[in-house]
């Protein structure tokens, strides 16, 4: 069922639309500054990486090319990567890791495999032909001290003005978040997992 208004309330309604649109208007007209963002998703909730490829759809959209590093995540293969290979040479994408460290049980073998995944990311980041580079669960690889952090922040810091960076992953560390331009928590609310329901094809990977 339609609500109908009278004139009035419509009248009402045009005035406090311009009022906001104007005020809207002035805002984004402030913001004249142009560079490569540095974006942090982390938090309890799901969907931090889920969040960081549409990012990668949106660039590939805008016909830049796009580069993923996955630092934890290995054998488990995700439909994002099929759905985005079909970009071809657009994307590059890297899984090197090889599972959670509950899973390896071997602290050697995780930090060599967190190196070279930030070897394979400062090469990307070096690649003036990548508009956005993502950086996969690299906030677990600083959790656990797989990685240095004073000399990824300063890497990141580094990187060249146009190039977008997103780095996902729990427990981001307070210095990369001081450091990023754009921070969001994905705060966990409610999961189906506590319900006893499995990981689902098409959501979970």
């Amino acid at each position: 069922m339609t609500k109908t208004t009278s004139e009035q309330e419509a009248e009402r309604h045009r005035a406090k639309m311009a009022k906001r649109k104007s005020v809207q208007d002035d805002e984004v007209a402030g913001k004249t500054v142009e560079k490569g963002l540095l974006i942090v998703h982390t938090g309890t909730g799901k969907g931090k990486s889920t969040a960081a490829f549409g990012l990668a759809l949106r660039m590939l959209g805008r016909g830049h090319r796009v580069g993923v590093v996955q630092f934890i995540k290995g054998g488990w293969h995700t439909a994002e990567r099929d759905a985005l290979a079909q970009f071809g040479e657009q994307i590059s994408w890297h899984t090197m890791g090889e599972g959670f460290t509950w899973e390896t049980q071997d602290l050697n073998r995780d930090i060599a495999a967190a190196e070279r995944a930030w070897a394979k990311a400062q090469e990307l980041m070096a690649d003036p032909s990548f508009g956005l580079v993502i950086l996969d669960e690299l906030n677990i690889a600083l959790r656990y001290d797989y990685l240095p952090l004073d000399t990824v922040i300063a890497a990141l810091k580094a990187r060249r003005p146009d190039l977008h960076v997103v780095v996902t992953g729990r427990n981001a560390k307070p210095q990369l978040i001081e450091a990023a331009d754009l921070v969001t928590e994905m705060t966990l609310v409610k999961h189906h997992f506590a319900a006893g329901v499995k990981a689902q094809p098409g959501i979970e990977f």
